[in-house]
């Protein structure tokens, strides 16, 4: 009997019958890689296939398409640091598990009104993978979770802070509530050498003359931007007049429609903002009620419906001209508000929880509620009055808060993004554009 094949025996005639045939017959046509992330890579055909998923919803949108290599590389740059982003949370343990992806689709199917299935149908109708897009978005959660724990988290908003941005807002263009912009960020590195500022300078004003003559703004903005929004067409959406980001504030407030401003110089880089349209100031007028109320808890004591008993008994005494302050302050369970007469003050919408809302609004002034039940217990209320306020200071204050808070939050994602990508091992295996 003949003794089996040593491996390297094998091995050798393996490559001995491979050298006859064609190269093409020999070995599969291995796919292009097109970069190296630390020790991941993207290949050719992920670029390929975001490449015209990208160029399709601009030409959507009406979007000029720049050079073919200059719409790889810039789709290449965000597949980049989407893998850094990913490869950052695998370290730190984020993850999104098969139940919670699934909870979130369905909440987006019922956002849109369908069925599961009709989402499903929807989006392979489109062209689009469904198990695919699963792992899509499952990805979009997980570098969300990722940015809220790096960054957001540890954003952190001062009195002081909001004083500061409400005076530089005072000289602001007040008139204006909202506006509709588009961008375009020419970066400087991080501790750029002064040569490379100033080509960043003359690469943005030689940009603005462009524009001003008539290049579109999407189309300059796809191929020429470093900023998020770049693949985009630089679109950044209605944003609130307070939530205007401050280094652009005194600018836009100058601008009138269609105006490009000139290059606006940050840490970042040199910025180019287009105004497309502006939405007028709006004063914030709401419906305060003044109300009063008694609160019985139920407990291993007090059951629902010896709690409601005992409200429509106080309801039927209240009836009978009996005052409501003493009663609560007799009986009710509130003890912060039972010293003062069951008087809750002035509230605004949303100030109270919805079932107590609810019941609050359906009275005129003088009126007393039947017992209703909220988390907190078994009610009655009166409304004692109601009157017209305009909250626009507490709105101002409440956006200027936002726009602190989104600012700090582009800031600090940037110089984390940044980082993230300065820190990494990456090779690009793209041919370079001709000559």
């Amino acid at each position: 009997m003949q003794s089996p094949l040593r491996p390297l025996q094998l091995l050798a005639i393996l490559l001995l019958l491979l050298s006859t045939l064609p190269l093409s017959a020999a070995v599969e046509e291995l796919d292009q890689i097109v970069a190296v992330v630390n020790e991941d890579i993207i290949a050719r055909s992920e670029l390929d296939s975001s490449t015209h998923e990208l160029a399709t919803q601009l030409l959507e949108k009406g979007t000029g398409l720049p050079a073919r290599n200059i719409l790889e590389r810039q789709v290449l740059e965000r597949m980049i640091g989407k893998r850094l982003q990913m490869q950052a949370a695998k370290q730190l343990g984020i993850s999104v598990d098969d139940a919670t992806l699934s909870k979130t689709i369905s909440n987006i199917a019922k956002r849109n009104n369908i069925t599961l299935g009709e989402l499903r149908e929807t989006l392979e109708s489109d062209g689009i993978n469904f198990t695919l897009f699963r792992e899509k978005l499952r990805r979009d959660i997980i570098i969300n979770r990722l940015k809220q724990k790096e960054v957001i988290n540890r954003i952190v908003v001062t009195d002081q802070d909001i004083r500061n941005f409400l005076a530089r807002e005072a000289g602001g263009n007040r008139q204006r509530s909202a506006l509709l912009l588009q961008h375009i960020l020419i970066a400087t590195p991080e501790g750029a050498a002064p040569e490379d500022v100033q080509s960043a300078k003359k690469r943005s004003e030689d940009l603005v003359v462009q524009l001003r003559e008539g290049a579109d703004f999407g189309e300059a903005a796809v191929r020429e931007s470093d900023g998020r929004q770049a693949l985009e067409g630089g679109d950044l959406g209605w944003i609130e007049a307070a939530r205007v980001p401050s280094i652009f504030t005194q600018v836009v407030d100058n601008m009138e429609t269609g105006d490009i401003s000139d290059p606006i110089r940050n840490a970042s880089g040199f910025h180019i903002v287009k105004l497309l349209e502006t939405k007028g100031a709006k004063r914030h007028l709401i419906t305060q009620t003044h109300a009063r109320h008694i609160l019985v808890n139920t407990n291993e004591i007090v059951s629902d419906s010896e709690a409601r008993h005992s409200l429509e008994t106080l309801r039927t005494r209240l009836e009978n001209a009996e005052d409501f302050g003493t009663l609560a302050r007799s009986h009710s369970d509130d003890k912060a508000s039972a010293i003062k007469g069951g008087d809750l003050g002035w509230t605004s919408p949303g100030d109270m929880v919805p079932q107590f809302e609810q019941q609050m609004d359906t009275l005129e002034p003088g009126g007393i509620s039947h017992p209703f039940q909220t988390q907190f217990g078994w009610h009655i209320v009166q409304v004692l009055e109601r009157r017209e306020h305009d909250n626009t200071e507490k709105v101002v204050r409440t956006n200027a808060r936002k726009a602190i808070r989104k600012q700090k939050a582009e800031e600090a994602t940037d110089l984390w993004l940044r980082r993230l990508r300065d820190e990494a091992y990456v090779e690009i295996h793209l041919e370079q554009e001709p000559g």
